[in-house]
């Protein structure tokens, strides 16, 4: 996985040290300081001085309140999500947003001094998207984020991100596809293929990543 791709994803996926429902209401001012907000208090805590497990606790604290996780499963399970019993898809569900955790306080670490730039945001009939940079101390090129919203309750809820064109969503979404076609097409391989965390980084999606179509996701 490229650094690229770690350090967005990290961004997106880490807790605050914000208290509970604070994101939620930053969600009235609008989407583009939803995520000013969201990213640099991301950004802040990977950069602080903490504990790996408050670090976790707060990974999985944003998850639950700020990103849409019974639809991320729903659509990086894709057409297995069709097949799958309900005790799967619940079971998928808790498994997946572990793994998010899992993969990424593994590096928190990595990051000093990235600071996140909202440049534009879009609404659209299913939500918005908001356009953003990742900004390296060093000097380096802009990591360029589009962040896609959904709404439920009338708050803002991220349900995936583009990097550079490059869909999250999409790249999940084969990677599963990808470790359940090797374990005989049935979802329980998958699932017991997650529950003893076989699922390690080097076996996150490669450099390549297929491209997404346009900038968004396709239909979920």
């Amino acid at each position: 996985m490229t650094l690229r791709r770690l350090l967005t994803t990290a961004t997106l996926v880490l807790g605050t040290s914000m208290p509970a429902g604070s994101f939620g209401a930053i969600a009235d001012a609008g989407p583009a300081e939803f995520v000013r907000a969201l990213g640099n208090e991301a950004l802040g805590v990977i950069r602080a001085d903490m504990a790996p497990a408050q670090k976790e606790n707060f990974f999985h604290q944003l998850l639950q309140q700020d990103f849409d996780i019974p639809g991320m499963a729903r659509f990086v399970l894709g057409p297995y999500w069709r097949v799958a019993s309900e005790p799967e898809k619940r079971e998928f569900r808790r498994l997946f947003e572990d793994y998010i955790v899992r993969i990424y306080s593994q590096r928190f670490a990595q990051y000093h001094g990235e600071a996140l730039k909202v440049t534009g945001s879009r609404s659209g009939p299913e939500g918005a998207i908001v356009t953003s940079e990742i900004v390296r101390p060093e000097g380096g090129a802009p990591i360029k984020v589009e962040w896609r919203l959904g709404t439920r309750d009338g708050l803002y809820k991220v349900d995936d991100d583009i990097i550079d064109g490059v869909s999250m969503g999409v790249s999940e979404r084969t990677e599963f596809a990808s470790l359940i076609q090797r374990n005989g097409g049935q979802v329980e391989g998958l699932l017991a293929t997650m529950r003893n965390g076989a699922i390690a980084p080097a076996s996150m999606p490669r450099t390549a990543l297929p491209p997404s179509p346009g900038s968004t996701l396709p239909p979920r």
